[in-house]
């Protein structure tokens, strides 16, 4: 059995998962673990990731053991994220705040950030609160998302006073009935469901699968799960992307930087029309890849570089 500890050199540096996963220390903290973890064909220790029960367990670990989180769990059916990739999101979050401050990355409770879409899993506020100690606020159109987002904040008190949640009630909406002319957030993010039906959600399941397994399947198992509205919507990523730039014209000195995920580079061009429509003063895309996935963060802003400068960042309880 291999030991060899290789570098994941796509993630980012500041990753606590660059490395390969330490199934001993993980299935010693979450012993549940240890009976998906077996050797594959290159002798290498491993989970079954096509299994979405492994998943879970395996996120189960890495939050007890990295992050200190005890007690974390979600709906079946419903996304089950891969934490190394959620992770950088925010660690590549942080560079972009610290590119408006000096080169320091602001730390704690008053720095705060929309998570448009926070799913059943809450995992975005979770890593961005325990590795930097920021605020969240964490919104769905799905109700039953909500209630177990709210489940895992009770189970893990330390994370009740910097998570709270709203229920987004006009699915038509993204921002509107969630950010108010009193608010101000350092950051949006968002993991924007990518598919534009039901059947193409299914289909690029069985694909993922069929790449995981290298075996052929007609049935749609999701390794990571995924509730209708976390995986597909009408017109899919672009559309919804699209309305969320057009939407984020109207908060333009409310927000430092709006992101999002864009899960398919061919979007890009138009995306970045759709942000000259709306007079963007700042836009950045940030590559990200975690194993044979790429992706990539699509941030702007409409604060000028000096404006961005002059953001209040002095409001921050502490700087790293």
């Amino acid at each position: 059995m291999s030991k060899t500890i290789t570098e994941k050199t796509n993630l980012h540096p500041r990753n606590l998962h660059k490395f390969r996963y330490d199934f001993e220390l993980l299935s010693k903290n979450y012993p549940e673990l240890k009976s998906f973890v077996g050797i594959n064909e290159h002798n290498i220790e491993t989970v079954d990731f096509s299994n979405p029960e492994a998943v879970k367990a395996l996120n189960k670990a890495l939050l007890i053991t990295y992050y200190d989180i005890k007690n974390w769990d979600i709906p079946e059916d419903y996304l089950c994220p891969p934490i190394p990739g959620r992770a950088d999101y925010i660690h590549n979050i942080a560079d972009l705040l610290a590119s408006c401050n000096g080169g320091n990355i602001p730390e704690g409770e008053s720095i705060q950030g929309l998570d448009i879409g926070v799913g059943a899993n809450c995992i975005y506020p979770i890593l961005g609160n325990v590795i930097y100690g920021w605020s969240f606020v964490g919104t769905d159109i799905d109700e039953k998302a909500l209630i177990n987002c709210s489940n895992i904040i009770e189970a893990n008190p330390k994370l009740s006073e910097a998570i709270s949640l709203q229920q987004q009630v006009e699915p038509r909406f993204i921002f509107k009935n969630i950010i108010t002319p009193e608010d101000k957030f350092e950051f949006i993010l968002c993991n924007p469901p990518f598919h534009t039906s039901q059947e193409e959600a299914t289909a690029g399941s069985i694909r993922k699968i069929k790449n995981l397994e290298n075996i052929k399947t007609t049935k749609p198992i999701l390794n990571f799960g995924g509730h209708n509205t976390e995986l597909w919507c009408e017109g899919g990523e672009f559309r919804f992307i699209s309305q969320m730039i057009y939407e984020s014209a109207k908060y333009p000195m409310q927000i430092l930087w709006f992101t999002t995920l864009v899960a398919k580079q061919s979007h890009l061009k138009s995306l970045y029309k759709v942000l000259g429509k709306v007079n963007a003063a700042n836009i950045k895309t940030i590559e990200m890849a975690q194993g044979q996935k790429t992706s990539r963060i699509l941030a702007w802003s409409f604060l000028s570089n000096q404006q961005q400068e002059e953001w209040q960042f002095q409001k921050s309880d502490q700087v790293i």
